[in-house]
């Protein structure tokens, strides 16, 4: 099949890599429009050593990039992380259609922050989902699905990176292989139990130590390393990532009951925060035991 491959960042690149890989018909890649002073899209670089012709519209809206795209008569289009919106109108072009990759099991978690949000929520699982895309926001009919646990100890980094990302790669293959055989289902979404989140932003990473202290931990873990879970102290931001569920107990909410080697213990409603990394205001990420030592925090102090 002559495909055309849409996608962005180091997730576009994987799944382009994998179809050039195993020897598919790859005839052409659209990715973001470059951006001044930052380097090309990782994607794009792919695409240029393999003298694949590459494509950058500013919308896919437009007739003439429809029309550019009917041009190159593709059969299949692969859609591997895609943040701008595409019509229906470019999405049917190739004879068979358009898939698309979306990390959640569809209908939950519709929306572009959809792995922060089932950790922050406290969920035991996530997954992802091949669908073929739509006019709607994550809402057209299912190719297939796959699921993964969430650790109770698992970040955004590490659902992404260790699990979502290497199992979407293999699924958007096998997509395309049920495509091509003519037999990937069209499986409609069952509204009843769809949910939608929009991006998890900075002010959804403020702590409240008021709160039950395993979602304090939750909202740690879905938003590490993006956006970063942050509090106050000494009147300047402090963000928090790495972190463990305490061991320690009592003390007000956000007072931190204990510092050492091992990082900050903060206390929560019903427990502690164990803070392993964090980020002060205007510098690097550096180790509790850093920060410790250049604050001069001590056991007394307040978060938030």
């Amino acid at each position: 099949m002559r495909i055309v491959v849409h996608g962005q960042q180091a997730f576009g690149e994987a799944v382009l890599k994998a179809l050039l890989e195993r020897g598919d018909n790859v005839i052409a890649v659209y990715c973001a429009p470059d951006k001044d002073g930052r380097p090309a899209d990782p994607i794009k670089t792919l695409a240029l050593e393999h003298n694949l012709p590459v494509y950058q519209p500013a919308s896919f809206k437009e007739p003439a990039v429809w029309a550019e795209c009917k041009a190159l008569k593709p059969d299949i289009g692969v859609m591997a992380y895609v943040t701008k919106f595409v019509p229906e109108e470019f999405l049917n072009i190739p004879t068979h259609g358009t898939i698309q990759y979306h990390p959640s099991l569809l209908p939950l978690h519709r929306g572009p922050s959809s792995i922060n949000w089932p950790i922050i929520m406290g969920s035991k699982k996530t997954g992802l989902s091949i669908f073929w895309p739509d006019n709607g926001l994550d809402t057209g009919p299912i190719v297939l699905q796959k699921e993964v646990e969430i650790g109770p100890d698992d970040t955004l980094g590490s659902v992404y990176f260790n699990k979502l990302f290497p199992m979407g790669v293999d699924a958007m293959l096998e997509g395309v292989d049920l495509v091509a055989a003519g037999k990937a289902p069209r499986i409609v979404q069952d509204e009843s139990k769809q949910t939608y989140e929009s991006w998890c932003r900075k002010d959804d990473g403020k702590i409240d130590w008021n709160k039950p202290v395993a979602e304090v931990y939750n909202l740690i873990r879905g938003t590490n390393p993006q956006p970063g879970a942050w509090t106050t102290h000494g009147g300047k931001e402090l963000q928090i990532f790495d972190s463990r569920m305490g061991t320690a107990s009592g003390g007000k909410p956000g007072e931190v009951l204990s510092v050492g080697d091992d990082g900050i213990t903060v206390a929560a409603q019903g427990g502690s925060i164990l803070v392993q990394r964090v980020r002060p205001e205007g510098d690097k990420k550096i180790t509790a035991k850093e920060f410790i030592a250049s604050s001069g925090l001590a056991a007394g102090a307040t978060f938030g």
